[in-house]
């Protein structure tokens, strides 16, 4: 064969070759993932990732139309917009903003020829699950997987060696599960680590510490009325998402329950595997505080609410599983902490708000000292960031009577350097007196208790002085699963009464009238930094919650029959 008809077979074999393998020019993706640490030197590299270990990943893809979402969502929670929370579908919102369909087989067929198995995907096409060995991913990525020694925690973690590229023409956003070099942190505290060794509560549990029924009471979401007729909301209809990285027993929150002769219908409690992840969590080896609290907290607030309980291990593939479940639960919370790119779970976040869902994220639990990777994602702009309050009450299960900040709520401007939204900008938010910046996302938003005076069952045993804005999270959600019911009920004429994402109405009835008989507002107190003052501040946020109050305001911006609107 002539040199140049040869060549010209090659050439072409060579183009056809890459057709059918997915070969393409390297593209980075559109995030970093190598550690700081690891680039800087500090973290001083001990070895490889053993070539035949298997990890779990999670590739996001960007959404399309991002600028006509950010044009949605505020019309969905602006009260003069004809859209005004008319929320979207799973399917309309990946319809008009989710990653193309082709694009999604791309990355799917991307990932199964270089030898990685794809484990699940999801209805808006954001994220994709795969799972294979190093020497896969490594080809996959053209990346080294190397060990090194942390440089502050006494372990060892792995991590890329430099930015993953990939011969695929989709654009890639992140791929979560490339390192470990931080640990998701619960935002609790056991009472073998609080600093006071327990303070003393006025609770209705053992040695009067607080029990979940308790901060239903003082909170007065009793209060709020459903039915024919009218009795407490119970949460009846309504599901709270949880979001945990490990499983639970089941019979720990029997236990309580149990122990504190209280009612608790097990059905209640739905477990969901995100990419078969282990749904119980046995002692010694496994620690389900965090998890059983959750699930106690929530159920106290909102007794016959449905808790769904998502049990994964990478966070994007965890959040994306509450974005597209259907039917969706509209009320979800997450007490857990770390670092990950931000961009990548902001636009589940935004999925959230567009869908009318509601995010509680506990905020952490040594003051504004709490690091930054620990507080995310309490600062995402799309979520309601929860502080920590002292509470006094007028004795066991009675009304509330005082409250003070809590020492450990973590309150302070973004360390992640989110930009400051503009829910936040509004007039009489940030002042010289709460100390708030004009430029980077402040929290909390909101406060509830979280001193360790808390009376929980975990492990197998019931305890007091345990605490933690971890408390506080949960006991929002349920909340909001009673105002959700509520409205449902009073708001017939409107097809999804949700009140959606909480902070632009909260805002606006904090700079309001309606914000001394909604909130109690802390003015005492301080994490550190930061001092509880009169209005807005640091330690937490716009106060403590005044059930009915609130509920009537929220519900009012719905359906305007319920009352004046407040906006």
């Amino acid at each position: 064969m002539p040199l140049l008809h040869w060549l010209s077979a090659a050439l072409l074999a060579a183009v056809l070759l890459s057709a059918t393998t997915g070969q393409a020019e390297q593209h980075l993706t559109l995030t970093s993932h190598v550690p700081r640490a690891v680039v800087n030197g500090q973290a001083p590299r001990v070895g490889e990732l053993p070539s035949i270990q298997r990890l779990s990943l999670a590739i996001s893809l960007p959404l399309r139309n991002q600028i006509d979402l950010d044009d949605l969502l505020r019309q969905l929670y602006d009260p003069q917009s004809p859209n005004y929370r008319e929320y979207l579908s799973v399917e309309e919102f990946t319809r008009r903003f989710g990653p193309t369909q082709d694009d999604h087989a791309a990355v799917i067929g991307f990932a199964e020829v270089n030898g990685l198995t794809v484990t699940e995907t999801f209805a808006n096409r954001l994220v994709v699950d795969v799972e294979g060995r190093v020497a896969s991913i490594e080809k996959a990525f053209h990346v080294t997987m190397g060990v090194y020694q942390h440089p502050t925690e006494n372990r060892t973690f792995y991590a890329p060696d430099r930015e993953p590229t990939l011969d695929l023409e989709t654009p890639v956003l992140h791929i979560s599960g490339l390192d470990n070099f931080t640990l998701p942190q619960a935002k609790n505290i056991k009472p073998s680590r609080a600093s006071d060794g327990g303070s003393k509560a006025t609770g209705s549990g053992p040695n009067g510490q607080f029990i979940g029924s308790d901060m239903r009471a003082a909170y007065n979401a009793s209060g709020l009325l459903c039915g024919v007729a009218p009795a407490p909301c119970d949460g009846t209809g309504q599901s709270v998402g949880l979001l945990e990285f490990a499983g639970y027993e089941i019979s720990d929150v029997e236990l309580y329950f149990n122990s504190l002769n209280q009612p608790l219908n097990v059905n209640n409690v739905v477990p969901v595997s995100v990419n078969g992840a282990p749904l119980d969590c046995p002692p010694p080896q496994c620690d389900d505080f965090e998890q059983a609290l959750d699930i106690e907290m929530a159920l106290s607030m909102a007794p016959e609410s449905q808790v769904v309980v998502y049990v994964g291990s990478i966070d994007a593939s965890i959040f994306n599983a509450m974005a597209t479940d259907e039917p969706t639960s509209q009320q979800l919370s997450c007490s857990w902490g770390w670092a990950d790119d931000e961009s990548s779970l902001d636009l589940i976040f935004m999925e959230f708000a567009a869908q009318g869902q509601t995010v509680f994220v506990a905020t952490g639990d040594s003051g504004s000292r709490t690091k930054a990777n620990v507080v995310w994602p309490a600062d995402d702009p799309y979520v309601t960031a929860v502080g920590g309050t002292d509470l006094t009450t007028n004795g066991p299960g009675g009304p509330w009577e005082s409250e003070t900040g809590w020492s450990g709520s973590a309150g302070m401007p973004s360390k992640n350097k989110v930009a400051i939204p503009s829910y936040q900008q509004l007039a009489g938010v940030i002042n010289f007196s709460n100390g708030g910046s004009t430029t980077l996302r402040n929290i909390p938003d909101v406060a509830a208790e979280a001193d360790t005076n808390q009376y929980s069952c975990y492990d197998g045993s019931c305890s007091g002085g345990n605490g933690g804005t971890s408390y506080a999270a949960p006991q929002w959600a349920g909340f909001i699963a009673l105002v959700n019911q509520q409205a449902v009920q009073q708001c017939k004429a409107v097809l999804n009464p949700a009140v959606g994402f909480l902070n632009p109405a909260l805002y606006q009835i904090g700079v309001g009238s309606q914000y001394p008989s909604d909130f109690y507002d802390i003015t005492s107190g301080s994490n550190g930094r930061y001092s509880a003052v009169s209005g807005y501040d640091l330690v937490t946020g716009w106060g403590s919650l005044n059930g009915p109050n609130l509920a009537h305001d929220l519900i009012g911006s719905v359906c305007p029959s319920n009352g004046t609107n407040p906006f």
